[in-house]
């Protein structure tokens, strides 16, 4: 087993100067493939000169991580696959370490690698543990796959355009009795909410507030059906109208901005509506 054997797919946009990091952090004998969600020709030809072992496919629009994932996934042609994300980077023995774990969980499903960056109490509680750690999800910055489990199971639910996306697939996955692991033992740098560049913070933000909330309702009514999500979802719906009106009696547009986004989020997804929002960068 080898770097040959493992294609790494990474979803970008507007992440130009975030992913060139990712890329530099990555073996050049192993095989890249980079979903673009844009039509930045310019963009393509920069990694495709600057990197030899990069394929870059431009999507032509935003189509959301799930789906751009899919793209990629669907023209790796080796056994296994890394989706990573671009403001994510490897240490020189990842993949190295990913293989060594293989050997102890064949039959895996997806492998997830310990998050290096500030640890929170559960992280510590993994780490005092075995270095693998059967769990029921994984986040979703780095997936080590075995395609032919992935194959079987289904790729990513692209009705979802941000978060949820690996959440749902890890629920597929267990419901299918197949496994999960965390490897303590393989360590990747993720910067976190990063993933594109900074000039377009502000509309990113309202983004990932218009889809938290609807992901949150799909994927419950998905799994526990419409009126049971509209129940959990309900308190969110009081709280953003009510902070609508306090945030614009303060005068404070940034903030009413935010929360109108998530009740327009949940009354789009309540509605039965698609994913529609896209950020107007």
């Amino acid at each position: 087993m080898s770097i040959q054997d493992i294609t790494i797919v990474i979803t970008s946009f507007r992440s130009d100067q975030k992913i060139i990091n990712c890329l530099n952090s990555i073996n050049n004998q192993c095989k890249v493939i980079v979903v673009e969600n844009s039509n930045n020709s310019k963009f393509k030809e920069r990694i495709e000169k600057e990197f030899n072992n990069i394929e870059c496919v431009l999507a032509g629009e935003n189509l959301g991580y799930g789906k751009a994932n899919n793209i990629g996934l669907k023209k790796v042609k080796t056994k296994y696959a890394l989706i990573l994300n671009p403001d994510a980077s490897l240490h020189s023995s990842t993949l190295e370490n990913f293989f060594h774990t293989i050997k102890q969980a064949p039959e895996f499903a997806i492998i997830g690698p310990y998050l290096q960056k500030k640890m929170n109490n559960e992280d510590k509680m993994y780490e005092s543990q075995n270095k693998l750690i059967e769990v029921k999800n994984i986040k979703g910055f780095a997936m080590f796959l075995n395609l032919s489990k992935f194959k079987e199971i289904g790729f990513f639910d692209e009705n979802f355009f941000l978060y949820f996306e690996e959440i749902d697939l890890c629920k597929r996955i267990i419901s299918s009795k197949n496994k999960i692991y965390l490897a303590t033992d393989i360590k990747i740098n993720h910067e976190g909410a990063q993933s594109h560049d900074e000039t377009i913070n502000n509309k990113m933000e309202l983004s990932r507030n218009w889809h938290w909330m609807w992901s949150t309702f799909y994927y419950q009514k998905k799994y526990k059906g419409f009126l049971v999500a509209f129940f959990i979802v309900l308190p969110k719906l009081i709280s953003a109208i009510f902070k609508i009106f306090i945030y614009k009696i303060l005068r404070n547009r940034e903030k009413r901005e935010i929360y109108f986004h998530r009740y327009s989020g949940l009354i789009n997804a309540i509605r039965g509506k698609t994913s529609w929002y896209r950020p107007k960068v």
